[in-house]
C-alpha cells in the first residue's frame, strides 16, 4: 500500500518533513550567520566544534536541551509556556502551502497567498504574549514595539500582495509560479511592461520582510543595547531556542514567498531544467542577502523605523497598486 495515496498519512509525512526542514535550517542558518558575521567583520567564526565548526549547531542544541526551563515568579505561567509554541506554528502552516516544485507541496490549495498572510499575522501575537506574560519591563516595552512595528509594515506588504494579485489574477501559489515560466524575463520582478515599478515593489517586499521577521537593521523589538533580549529576556533553554527557530523559519518563509511571487519559484531562469534545485538556490540567495544586510547596516532608531513605513513605503506601494490597476484597465479597455 502506498501511504502517499492516503491523505492522513501524506499530511503526517509532510508535517514530519517540514519539522525536519525547519529544524535543520534553524541549526545551520545560525552557523551560516555566525560564519558570515566573521567574514564581514574580518574575524574567525565558530571553528572548534568539528571540522571547520560544522558541529557547532549540534553543540548549541545539546546545551539548550540540557538547561532547565525556568518560569520566573509573577509571570502568567500558561501564556509564558504557550507563547513559544504559538510563535512556531504559523510558520509551519504557511510553509505547508509553499510549492517547492511543480509536484512538491505539502498541501496544494488555491488560496495559498491568502493563507500565508492570514497565518503569518499570528506571529506578532505570540511575541506580544511572550513579552506581556513575562511581567518584565524590558519585555513589555519590546511587546509594544513589536505591535506598532507589525502594524506599520503589514500595510505596505499587503499592498504589494494586492498588486501581485491584480497582475496574476490568482491566489494559487502554484499558478503564480506557472505564469512565470519561460525564462527570467517572465518573472514578476522583470515584468516592467505590466508595471514599470515591479523592481521597486520587490524592494518594498524585501524591506517589509526584514521588519516583519525583526531582523537588523529593524530589530528594535530585541535591541540588546536597550532591551536586553526584548520579549525573550525571561526565557531560557529551549524556550528561548524555539523563538530562535521561529525567527529563522520566518526568514525561510519570507524568502520562499519572495521566490514564488517575484523570482519564478522553481522555474529555471533559462526556461529549461526547472525543479526544486532552482527554488532552493533562489531562496538561499535571498537568505544570504538577509544575513548580509544584518551585518552591514547599523540598527535604525525606532521612530525612523516607523517613519520609513508610514511616510515612504506605504505611499510608494499604494502608488504602484494604483499604477498597476490603471495599466490593467488600459490593456483590457
Amino acid at each position: 500500500m502506498n501511504i502517499l495515496t492516503h491523505e492522513p498519512y501524506r499530511l503526517l509525512l509532510a508535517l514530519v518533513a517540514l519539522l525536519a526542514f525547519v529544524g535543520v535550517n534553524a541549526m545551520y542558518l545560525v552557523l551560516a550567520e555566525r560564519k558570515g558575521a566573521g567574514r564581514f567583520q574580518r574575524r574567525p567564526g565558530p571553528n572548534e566544534a568539528g571540522y571547520g565548526g560544522w558541529l557547532q549547531p549540534v553543540a548549541d542544541v545539546a546545551k539548550l536541551l540540557s538547561k532547565q526551563l525556568l518560569v520566573p515568579p509573577g509571570t502568567d505561567t500558561i501564556l509564558f509556556r504557550l507563547a513559544p509554541l504559538i510563535v512556531l506554528a504559523p510558520a509551519m502552516m504557511c510553509l505547508a502551502v509553499v510549492p517547492f516544485s511543480d509536484t512538491l507541496t505539502a498541501r496544494d490549495v488555491n488560496f495559498g497567498l491568502l493563507m500565508v498572510f492570514s497565518f503569518g499575522s499570528i506571529n506578532v501575537l505570540a511575541i506580544m504574549l511572550s513579552g506581556w506574560s513575562s511581567r518584565n519591563k524590558y519585555a513589555i516595552i519590546s511587546a509594544a514595539r513589536v505591535v506598532s512595528q507589525n502594524v506599520a509594515y503589514e500595510i505596505p506588504m499587503l499592498l504589494v500582495a494586492i498588486t501581485l494579485l491584480m497582475i496574476t489574477g490568482t491566489m494559487d501559489l502554484n499558478e503564480i509560479v506557472r505564469q512565470q515560466a519561460g525564462g527570467f524575463w517572465h518573472w514578476n520582478l522583470f515584468r516592467v511592461w505590466v508595471n514599470p515599478l515591479m523592481p521597486v515593489t520587490f524592494v518594498i517586499y524585501f524591506i517589509c520582510m526584514l521588519a516583519e521577521t525583526n531582523r537588523a537593521p529593524f530589530d528594535m523589538a530585541e535591541a540588546e543595547s536597550e532591551l536586553v533580549a526584548g520579549a525573550f529576556t525571561e526565557y531560557a533553554g529551549m524556550g528561548f531556542g524555539v523563538f530562535f527557530m521561529a525567527e529563522y523559519a520566518n526568514i525561510v518563509l519570507g524568502s520562499s514567498l519572495a521566490t514564488v511571487l517575484f523570482l519564478g519559484g522553481w522555474q529555471s531562469p533559462f526556461g529549461v531544467f526547472s525543479g526544486v534545485l532552482w527554488f532552493l538556490l533562489k531562496m538561499y540567495a535571498l537568505v544570504f542577502t538577509v544575513i548580509w544586510v544584518r551585518w552591514t547596516f547599523p540598527r535604525t532608531q525606532f521612530y525612523g523605523l516607523l517613519n520609513l513605513s508610514w511616510k515612504i513605503l506605504i505611499p510608494i506601494s499604494l502608488f504602484t497598486l494604483l499604477l498597476s490597476s490603471a495599466l490593467l484597465k488600459l490593456v483590457h479597455a
